[in-house]
């Protein structure tokens, strides 16, 4: 069965899991920048963790249903209708052939994750289908490509795969409303104890030159080491580049970076950066490497099995 895409708002996205294996020849891994989000979204369905979804920005969306099948809806909140009938954010729900899905645009939050039963079906490239447009990979055709009106989302008619619909229960539902405190673990840079508390000390703000590469934050200027190489380059770090306005690398980011590393964020805050909207305010504060591991681990325990 498929989905057809009637409308479509600033940025949809087809992810999955990410591109695995590839940073080594420059390649990013891609994927979503909320996994959280997009976890709970397959896990509402049975799938496997990082089976394909999509990622929308901002909203905008308008699908036509073309068999019976479980789609679930996570991430920013947003106003959906299903036939005109409101949906609840966070929850699974039953969809019909010939019936018409809306999604509004974002209240709070930015990227909203909907999910098929099965998981959506596009030809991998690179062992990944998900959607790098800097890099022209994956995505329906694989060019890098977002959704267009027009493109047909194939997926599997299950249309009795479950008897009732399901919702996250609240506790695990972020507030994209708050103002989050972000958490950072300790950086490869010898930065000084003084600019590592300048971080903690003040509040940020998203700066709208923000995208999937990277959030760029503004506020008083940090005092950056010297560099004399460039370093691989994960999810969550910190860069300082001469500016003095911290840069934090999401998805797309590159692979190598010779800006000064003060820290990497906790990697279940990076999502919750990735729902921030421009001009909105952040904090940092200190974490420590072996409670992010714990965290960590009981998060893919939880997601993965």
């Amino acid at each position: 069965m498929s989905l057809q895409v009637i409308a479509c708002g600033p940025l949809c996205l087809l992810q999955d899991g990410g591109r695995q294996g590839w940073q080594h020849l420059g390649v990013s891994p891609g994927g979503p920048v909320d996994k959280h989000a997009a976890a709970w979204a397959n896990r509402l369905l049975g799938n496997t963790s990082g089976l394909p979804l999509l990622e929308i920005a901002l909203g905008g969306v308008e699908l036509e249903v073309r068999a019976d099948t479980w789609l679930a809806l996570t991430g920013a909140e947003l106003p959906a209708t299903l036939e005109g009938e409101p949906l609840p954010g966070w929850s699974r729900f039953r969809v019909r052939a010939g019936q018409r899905l809306k999604l509004g645009f974002a209240r709070a939050g930015q990227r909203a994750y909907l999910a098929a039963a099965g998981g959506f079906v596009a030809q991998p490239i690179l062992g990944s289908v998900a959607t790098q447009a800097r890099e022209k990979l994956g995505g329906l055709a694989g060019n890098g490509q977002p959704l267009v009106a027009g493109d047909l989302l194939e997926c599997a008619a299950l249309g009795g795969h479950f008897a009732h619909g399901a919702s996250v229960p609240w506790p695990y539902r972020p507030d994209y409303r708050e103002s989050p405190i972000l958490r950072v673990l300790p950086g490869p840079d010898a930065f000084s104890e003084e600019q590592r508390q300048a971080l903690f000390a003040q509040g940020w703000q998203v700066s709208p030159q923000s995208d999937r590469m990277g959030v760029r934050l503004r506020g008083e200027a940090l005092s950056a080491p010297r560099r004399q190489w460039s370093l691989g380059i994960v999810e969550g770090a910190i860069q300082v580049p001469p500016d003095g306005q911290p840069i934090v690398l999401l998805a797309d980011r590159q692979s190598m970076g010779g800006y000064p590393l003060l820290g990497v964020l906790h990697p279940l805050d990076i999502g919750r950066l990735a729902q921030c909207p421009a001009h909105s305010a952040v904090r940092f504060a200190p974490a420590s490497v072996e409670q992010a591991q714990a965290d960590l681990r009981a998060f893919l325990r939880f997601f993965c099995g």
